[in-house]
């Protein structure tokens, strides 16, 4: 009964969560272009001589404002620099999970071992707690809703189950032993859609651990529509607009 509960969470289950997140993001994508537009309010304050209403418009700025975080430095450097180290972290594990397939080899082909040797996940670890935990104090535990816990609950689970994942082929030689050419033909039997069951290649005491892995993942992209953190995916457009 647990295999095909596990093989549910690991395959089928992990195509329905990213079809869910798609059509998800696509409604509510939908729902802010249809919405009215908000009346015009007259200027109540001073020209701003803040260097981020500097007339620079176009794509470049759009992009420098989204990504570099310019008036949050300003206004906080540690929540700057913890969400800098998280949004880092995870575009160096998305290409460390890309890594995994047979076809990529950024990390030699025979190495066990992903980029950073788990460096990058206990990194993006240490942000997770730090903007899991700010939301328990202040004004923006005023603001928080159920969901900003969750989905944050959700990637931290995701990150560290990785984290052991990552660091598991360091405790023995007997037992505990995962390297990225098994996790490699998984993920290529993902994406071939082969419907494989993954105990074929992820065998050992480690499964469960991988299989709860991909559980949490499910989980945060079936969230990620319906909560506030969906916000990401107009950064760049509003960034845009306010540059012009």
């Amino acid at each position: 009964m647990f295999g095909r509960i596990w093989y549910f969470v690991m395959v089928p289950m992990v195509y329905l969560a990213f079809v869910w997140c798609v059509l998800g993001i696509a409604f509510k994508t939908m729902q802010v272009l249809r919405a009215p537009r908000l009346p015009r309010t007259l200027r109540i304050f001073p020209e701003s001589k803040s260097p981020d209403d500097r007339p620079i418009g176009g794509w470049a700025a759009a992009v420098w404002d989204t990504f570099a975080m310019p008036t949050l430095w300003r206004f906080n450097p540690t929540l700057w620099f913890f969400l800098v180290v998280f949004h880092i972290g995870i575009v160096i594990l998305i290409i460390s999970h890309l890594d995994l397939l047979p076809q990529v080899n950024i990390v030699s082909a025979s190495s066990p071992h992903m980029i950073g040797n788990g460096t990058v996940g206990a990194a993006v670890t240490v942000a997770l707690l730090y903007l899991l935990f700010r939301r328990f104090r202040g004004t923006v535990r005023e603001v928080s809703v159920l969901s900003d816990y969750l989905l944050l609950f959700l990637l931290l689970c995701t990150v560290v189950s990785g984290d052991i994942i990552s660091w598991g082929n360091s405790w023995s030689d007997e037992g505990f032993v995962m390297t990225k050419q098994d996790l490699g033909k998984y993920l290529e039997s993902l994406i071939t859609f082969s419907f494989t069951d993954p105990r074929k290649f992820l065998s050992g005491s480690h499964y469960p651990v991988i299989g709860f892995h991909v559980l949490c993942a499910n989980l945060f992209l079936m969230v990620l529509p319906f909560s506030k953190l969906v916000h990401t995916c107009f950064a760049l457009p509003m960034n845009k607009l306010r540059r012009g």
